[in-house]
């Protein structure tokens, strides 16, 4: 399965719900024109659901930090919810784990936005 990505609303964080592969290809691409879109837009919150996210790869990570700083960049901020294991043990090993603010409940991760 490859990846599939719908967004909702949570007052004004917009939450992306990620699910199958963010791998190189159809999947990472998918990751980028999604966050490019909602930047184009003038989405600032951005909190990226990663709870069915079964498998990611170095290009899948890429395009992770290539959307923190994209959205940054903007003067918006992004972050992650939800990590399966390999997501958080490949944040751990790349030494990102210290660049995303990662939330294992949406309620809190949309509360950080108006901390």
């Amino acid at each position: 399965m490859s990846v599939q990505i719908t967004t909702r609303l949570d007052g004004d964080v917009t939450i992306m719900d990620v699910a199958g592969k963010i791998t190189l290809g159809d999947g990472s691409s998918a990751l980028r024109d999604k966050v490019k879109d909602l930047n184009a837009s003038g989405v600032k919150k951005i909190l990226i659901n990663l709870g069915d996210v079964n498998y990611i790869d170095s290009s899948g990570i890429g395009e992770l930090v290539s959307a923190f700083t994209t959205v940054s960049n903007a003067g918006g901020a992004l972050k992650l919810l939800n990590l399966t294991k390999r997501v958080h043990d490949l944040l751990q090993i790349t030494k990102l784990y210290t660049v995303f603010e990662v939330f294992d409940s949406e309620v809190s991760g949309v509360k950080s936005f108006h901390a």
